[in-house]
């Protein structure tokens, strides 16, 4: 069974009147729960950047939204199993490495970090996906 979330504290990218996509999308395999996260990026609630030209603060935000992503479908950070952040000054991006910590350094996923050229809008500087698995509960 597939369920398409949209969590509240997550802004809702709308174009030309249609819904991009969903930000989190749970499976349920047999009692497990495959959870997948899409491309994060330091937007607030309102789908305002936030901390335009400051690393760390993108981080945070963007940190902040996985989290909200995953509790939509009762997941923590614990659950995460693979990450892949995709940034535009990779250099700057480690110097936060702290900062990343915070968010990743408890369940240290499988991680993937790969710097691009550009994100979706130029003030972006880093975007984070994941994906988690949730065990059945126990009884």
């Amino acid at each position: 069974m597939r369920a398409n979330v949209f969590p509240d504290g997550l802004s809702k990218r709308i174009v030309g009147g249609r819904t991009l996509y969903s930000p989190v999308v749970s499976v349920d395999l047999g009692g497990y729960k495959l959870v997948f996260v899409s491309g994060l990026l330091a937007r607030n609630a309102d789908g305002d950047i936030v901390g335009a030209g400051d690393m760390a603060a993108q981080i945070h935000q963007v940190g902040t939204n996985l989290k909200i992503a995953l509790s939509s479908v009762g997941a923590t950070l614990d659950d995460l199993v693979r990450t892949a952040t995709y940034t535009t000054r990779i250099d700057e991006f480690f110097r936060h490495v702290d900062a990343r910590h915070e968010y990743l350094g408890t369940s240290l996923p499988t991680s993937t970090t790969v710097e691009v050229t550009r994100l979706s809008h130029p003030d972006f500087m880093v975007e984070i996906e994941a994906m988690a698995v949730l065990a059945p509960p126990t009884a």
